[in-house]
């Protein structure tokens, strides 16, 4: 949907609320401001045919606009008289007019509402064969079913929002093309962006210390890592060493795992994988802590021995 999803900006949701219904980027709050001008103007010279010298005159002058405001306020007759440029009607939900009778009846019947309450504007539109709420407080379109659409106009009402049915062709978009074609399929319900907008801080706090521990955790590993690499090297060229003396001694042929051994611990070849050397780390350490503190240098030998063994396959 092109506009469904518009953000609110300041208290521009007459804008918004126009725009998502149309479905087009066709107002501006210049346009909506110059249209509550022509209103104010309208309104100066009803007042004036009673005489620009009464007080009733002087005191109409005085006041702000009931039109709009700095705020980006425009009232229920702004709207209506944008929407006549696009020859739509603007009726009270509650109004004895007959369409607005048959809206109450049965909401179904009518294409789109607009919703006010406390100065926010937002539409209600069918697009396609589904019905949408196109608040643009919402992170996006709610979809809203047939079954559901009277009892949220009812609780809209309950809440003290003043709903009107739009009446008249509404100007063809691509949203309700496609979604003639390919229904929508909600799985989530919109937020609101205020409550996105709290849940974000908190999020963001949580993720940095979320980054902070874990930084500190791989730190700390990386450290017992490089520990575990430097020990299990150190043993495995003291065990490598070993066995080639006393194969030179004996004049027997090396073992095959001691010449492998020997070979990898050379400078000119590979160093063991990452995995190799965290299996590695892994059960170097586990023995140690089987081991008593005053573990005899014959078993730390025996340790290493098994240590070698384990790289070497």
């Amino acid at each position: 949907m092109n506009t469904a999803c518009l953000q609110q900006e300041g208290s521009l949701c007459a804008q918004h609320c126009l725009n998502a219904l149309l479905q087009g980027n066709y107002f501006t709050a210049v346009d909506l401001a110059d249209i509550a001008k022509q209103l104010d103007e309208s309104e100066r010279q009803q007042m004036a045919e009673a005489g620009t010298d009464s007080a009733e005159y002087r005191r109409f002058l005085q006041q702000p606009s009931n039109n709009f405001d700095d705020s980006g306020y425009f009232s229920v007759q702004v709207l209506a008289t944008a929407l006549r440029v696009w020859d739509l009607e603007f009726l009270p939900f509650n109004s004895s007019d007959a369409v607005a009778a048959a809206a109450r009846t049965n909401p179904r019947t009518q294409n789109a509402y607009i919703c006010n309450f406390r100065d926010h504007w937002f539409s209600v539109r069918k697009l396609g064969h589904q019905w949408f709420n196109l608040n643009s407080l919402l992170t996006g379109p709610e979809l809203i079913s047939d079954t559901y659409l009277t009892l949220f106009l009812t609780q809209l009402q309950q809440e003290g929002y003043s709903i009107f049915v739009v009446v008249g062709q509404l100007p063809q978009c691509e949203a309700d093309d496609l979604l003639k074609i390919m229904p929508a399929i909600q799985m989530v319900k919109p937020q609101l962006l205020s409550d996105v907008a709290d849940k974000g801080v908190v999020s963001s706090d949580d993720d940095v210390q979320r980054a902070l521990d874990e930084s500190q955790l791989l730190a700390a590993e990386e450290e017992e890592l490089q520990a575990a690499i430097a020990l299990s090297m150190q043993d495995f060229v003291l065990v490598a060493g070993s066995n080639r003396h006393r194969a030179v001694e004996t004049g027997t042929r090396e073992p095959a795992g001691a010449s492998t051994v020997a070979t990898t611990s050379t400078d000119d070849t590979v160093p063991p994988s990452t995995e190799e050397v965290r299996k590695k780390r892994l059960a170097f350490l586990q023995k140690v802590e089987n081991q008593p503190t005053d573990a005899s240098n014959e078993v730390t030998d025996s340790a290493c021995g098994n240590d070698t063994r384990t790289l070497g396959e």
